[in-house]
């Protein structure tokens, strides 16, 4: 049997192909705050930080970006074969398997999760439009782990919020979040 790969190897190469591709936890955190401040007045930046920093601990997450950005840098480099080469290239609006691997990466989060992607995969909010905008580069895979990443904090962002509203203690808080977190 193979030995696996240790987890932290693989998150640490999830978060660098984020930062190689250009995209920030600041910029997602952005996103985070955008959907979840109309509901919660008081929230900080840094709650949607730390949501988000959260969700790429995340394996499934961590999955998908590697293997999102890893065919869009092939797609850039022209070594796919076609037609997968000029679908990814193009992003071609009815290949659906981008969406398909990041929606997957989001059920662990809830409907919250889910409903927050599909907005965020039409509106195209903050980073997730300059990826999807930039034609130099391929992005059809990674702009739509952004809108998952996002969408996925915000749902645990938003659940920890009622969590707090409805008084419960902080370290039940902190089980149940380190609960989201298997897999």
């Amino acid at each position: 049997m193979k030995k696996p790969v240790p987890c932290e190897v693989v998150e640490n190469a999830a978060r660098k192909k984020l930062k190689e591709r250009g995209v920030t936890i600041d910029d997602i955190a952005k996103v985070v705050f955008a959907m979840q401040e109309p509901y919660h007045p008081h929230l900080t930046l840094e709650e949607c930080y730390e949501s988000t920093d959260a969700v790429l601990k995340k394996r499934e997450i961590q999955h998908a970006i590697l293997v999102g950005v890893e065919l869009d840098v092939l797609a850039e480099k022209k070594q796919l074969s076609e037609p997968l080469q000029s679908l990814i290239d193009s992003d071609e609006g009815l290949f659906g398997v981008d969406e398909t691997v990041a929606l997957g990466s989001v059920f662990g989060f809830g409907s919250i999760a889910v409903t927050t992607f599909g907005y965020l995969d039409k509106q195209k909010v903050g980073i997730i439009r300059e990826l999807d905008e930039r034609k130099e580069e391929v992005h059809t895979f990674l702009d739509d782990m952004v809108a998952s990443i996002a969408a996925s904090a915000s749902a645990r962002l938003a659940h920890r919020l009622r969590d707090i509203q409805e008084n419960r203690r902080i370290e039940d808080i902190k089980n149940r979040e380190d609960e989201e977190l298997i897999g």
